[in-house]
């Protein structure tokens, strides 16, 4: 052989070789991340060639399933309490991939899960078609329906939580978003009300349970009142100022009361009373006499400055306490104004830890996930302590607190017949030329506590502005959840 061919040889043999070691690269190394990519729809298609597995509630209700249709796409993903249930199942689709749980628990709805190796190995030799997994959720079905026909006609969110373990029993979302069409088989049908979503200035398909976050205005002076308890300096019977206005620092600025007037007599009032009836100048003082440090460290103890759910990749919102305001904007951050932002999880994370001795639970959505005979247990979510927020005594302190709201004061709505409830109302300043967000926070029963809820209506329609409150639109939805939870 002469010495061109020999150097074309070694050539093309050096190309084969190079072209065996990428492939090797690509099936032994990159596997796992082209198959993880959105954008793979080989993948996807072999999805829809098995069964994926239903997403249930606490009580196995199905709330995301499949239906065997045929064709190119075996499978079609149907959502039967559609607008419901959106903001936990979220939409399969293939041409928008995934959100929610759907995108959150793939692998096990899909049967990808390395978990279900050995029953994939089983269905080979069998010859059965593989099936996805089951996600059970902590949804309490009645709940839910119970906050979602609440939110009816307003644009606003609810959160309950399981106090003593965290399993969030409602995330409710209005308005909302049908699924169904994006999981359609129809390209058109999925483009048109993909658009229609886009369009829609309401942004029905944010979960604003969970994923936006608002000023909570007076709902956030828990965290104040905590704060001055935890310090040793104040009790639930401490006198402080009240004053009908309160000169804020470096400014000459005042704030007031929604009232107009002192908190009571001689501008002075007790730390219940301050709370019972949402005196914004106690609390203003409360802000100046703590500092900001003092009032951000609460804050984070109590899961401010964090990403809750990050197990679950629901795409949770962070709920912020503003990192070095100034005195003037300590002040209004002490009664849930200026940077302070939250998201109504966040507000509920705050109620159940007062009600939980003082202890906040790590919140979650996924109770457990089942094989696919819907039976065994591949995972069982153990609940877990996320930080102790405060003693026990100041826990117990605002329980009582908190409670006076509900019996005397501002939250009278929420109450129960033959039940204790603790709460607080909150109406939240945004935009001039928008009216207030109106804000309840609430547990019960408050000497036995076992759900904690928070609610946020963020716009309501045809009502006054001046008639906008916590007490007034959002403690009644408070009051039907915790009903629902308790059998009441």
């Amino acid at each position: 052989m002469n010495s061109p061919i020999r150097r074309v040889s070694a050539g093309c043999l050096l190309l084969v070789l190079a072209l065996l070691v990428n492939i090797t690269y690509i099936q032994a190394f990159q596997a796992d991340e082209l198959n993880s990519r959105g954008d793979n729809r080989r993948v996807i298609i072999d999805e829809y060639a098995r069964e994926r597995g239903p997403i249930l509630t606490r009580d196995d209700e199905p709330i995301a399933i499949s239906e065997e249709v045929g064709g190119d796409f075996q499978f079609l993903r149907n959502y039967p309490e559609a607008t419901l249930y959106a903001p936990v199942t979220g939409y399969y689709s293939y041409q928008y991939q995934r959100s929610a749980l759907e995108r959150a628990q793939n692998d096990i709805l899909s049967g990808d899960d390395d978990r279900l190796f050995v029953r994939r190995l089983i269905d080979l030799v069998t010859g059965e078609e593989p099936k996805g997994g089951a996600v059970k959720t902590t949804i309490d079905s009645e709940a839910q329906r119970a906050a979602y026909d609440g939110l009816e006609g307003y644009k606003g969110a609810v959160v309950a939580l399981d106090v003593q373990t965290g399993e969030i029993l409602t995330m409710a979302s209005t308005p909302s978003y049908d699924p169904n069409p994006l999981a359609s088989h129809s390209f058109s049908e999925q483009n048109e009300y993909w658009q229609t979503l886009k369009d829609d200035e309401d942004k029905p398909d944010l979960n604003r349970a969970i994923a936006q976050t608002l000023p909570p205005g007076s709902v956030f002076k828990l965290v104040t009142a905590a704060a001055a308890i935890e310090s040793g300096d104040y009790d639930a019977e401490s006198v402080i100022p009240g004053p009908a206005e309160y000169p804020l620092p470096l400014t000459d600025r005042t704030l007031g009361n929604q009232s107009g007037q002192a908190c009571g007599s001689d501008d002075e009032t007790t730390l219940t009373n301050a709370l019972r009836i949402s005196c914004n100048t106690a609390f203003a003082y409360l802000g100046d006499e703590l500092g900001d440090d003092v009032l951000r460290d609460q804050a984070e103890r109590f899961g401010f400055n964090a990403q809750p759910l990050t197990e679950d990749e629901m795409n949770a919102a962070t709920s912020r306490f503003p990192d070095d305001p100034d005195e003037p904007q300590t002040v209004l951050s002490a009664i849930g104004q200026y940077d302070v932002r939250v998201t109504p999880l966040q507000i509920a994370m705050v109620s159940a830890a007062i009600a939980n001795d003082g202890v906040l639970m790590d919140p979650y959505i996924v109770r457990e996930v089942l094989a696919p005979d819907l039976v065994s247990t591949i995972e069982q979510t153990e609940p877990e302590e996320l930080s102790r927020a405060v003693s026990p005594d100041t826990a117990q302190q605002l329980t009582e607190m908190m409670v006076e709201v509900v019996e005397n004061g501002t939250g009278t709505n929420a109450q129960i017949s033959g039940i204790e409830v603790a709460g607080k109302t909150g109406t939240a300043q945004s935009d001039p030329d928008r009216p207030p967000y109106a804000w309840f926070t609430s547990f019960a029963p408050a000497d036995d506590p076992r759900v904690a809820v928070a609610v946020v209506i963020e716009e309501a329609p045809d009502t006054a502005r001046d008639d906008i409150g916590g007490g007034a639109l959002a403690a009644p939805i408070a009051r039907a959840v915790m009903e629902a939870v308790l059998g009441a």
